[in-house]
């Protein structure tokens, strides 16, 4: 059966459709989270705090956003300012939030917004997506949010609320397309259609109400004639694909240093963790033996033999997990840095743009 038949008969299945847009805005006027980028009720959303937040909550959760976010408005009010700012100053701040070239296009988008756009956004789908780190899904959201544009964009708490109240079968992320087009239908009609309060309330009602273990149904605007709820299996939805796990890899990190500093370097522009800081690394590959990856180690003059600390350093990245065995080695106090590496004071490390996965190495090779 074609997709266009599939979304004609789940439209059809449950009673008091054509309600939902109105039932779900009035709960949403009487629930709705207050958030740091959210405005007041009656109050015009500032866009650059929209692109801002949608940036951060990309693979993150809003608990763990708010400090983040907190943190860059007072640094850099507004687009402007983020846009005047060095590249390094935004790696640093953004630091431990994760997925770092989530970062680089922040800021190379900001950059282009002052530069080409007299520092506005643009107010459409089109002109947003043209813009550096801005695909489908934010440009929808940053439109209808911040521009009221009729627009639904779709995040996990939407693609959950809709495969449930539809009883969707098809497994994510197969039925991303289908779940599209159903969540415009919680749009009301007309040029006001509140789009941007329609698309957070769905937001809010996933991650408040429509969660993914024991949602509370008995207080969703949408109950009356959610299919799975009706059927009782709500907690199954939405169906998934499983996901394929990534081939561990190793390496080796090295801690050197030279009384109270530690010695660093920046990783390349492009790539994994694109330059961010670290401490000095072997290759991180699958299969790696201790022998090969020791023999990466930077070179140091007083530096006779290293020092491997027990015990492994584990993180877990999108596509792979990852096992570093940490060395560790102190230098006399006129030792000089390797090309392309620096000595940093201890002390100041919370001033680094330092990944988790580095501050967790640090951690364990500086520990007595």
């Amino acid at each position: 059966m074609g997709s266009s038949s599939t979304i004609e008969k789940k439209q059809s299945a449950p009673e008091g459709g054509p309600r939902r847009p109105e039932l779900l805005l009035q709960w949403y006027d009487r629930h709705r989270r207050r958030l740091p980028w959210r405005p007041l009720k009656g109050e015009r959303a500032d866009p650059y705090r929209v692109w801002l937040s949608e940036i951060m909550l990309q693979q993150t959760g809003v608990k763990t956003v708010g400090p983040y976010f907190e943190k860059f408005v007072a640094r850099w009010p507004d687009v402007d300012a983020l846009g005047s700012a060095s590249l390094d100053d935004v790696l640093r701040m953004w630091a431990g939030l994760g997925y770092y070239s989530r970062a680089r296009n922040l800021h190379a988008c900001a950059v282009a917004v002052r530069r080409d756009h007299g520092g506005i956004f643009p107010d459409t789908e089109e002109g947003l997506r043209d813009l550096p780190g801005i695909g489908p899904y934010t440009a929808s959201a940053i439109a209808a949010i911040a521009f009221g544009r009729r627009t639904m964009p779709v995040d996990g708490n939407i693609e959950r609320v809709v495969s449930r109240l539809y009883a969707l079968e098809e497994p994510l992320p197969q039925a991303k397309p289908l779940i599209q087009l159903l969540a415009a239908t919680l749009l009301t009609e007309g040029t006001t259609s509140r789009a941007g309060d329609s698309a957070q309330a769905l937001m809010d009602l996933g991650s408040t109400i429509c969660t993914p273990k024991k949602p509370a149904c008995a207080l969703c605007p949408l109950n009356g004639d959610c299919l799975a709820r009706t059927r009782g299996d709500q907690e199954t939805f939405p169906r998934k694909t499983p996901k394929k796990t990534g081939e561990l890899r190793r390496g080796a990190a090295f801690v050197v240093t030279r009384s109270n500093e530690l010695l660093l370097r920046t990783r390349p522009e492009k790539g994994l963790l694109g330059g961010m800081t670290e401490v000095p690394t072997s290759d991180w590959l699958a299969g790696q033996d201790d022998r090969t990856a020791l023999k990466q180690a930077p070179v140091l003059k007083g530096v006779a033999r290293w020092r491997r600390k027990a015990g492994l350093v584990t993180h877990v990245f999108t596509h792979f997990p990852l096992e570093l065995v940490v060395h560790t080695a102190e230098v006399p106090a006129r030792t000089r840095a390797p090309e392309n590496m620096r000595w940093v004071p201890i002390a100041t490390l919370k001033d680094e743009a330092l990944p988790n996965v580095m501050r967790k190495v640090i951690a364990h090779g500086l520990a007595e």
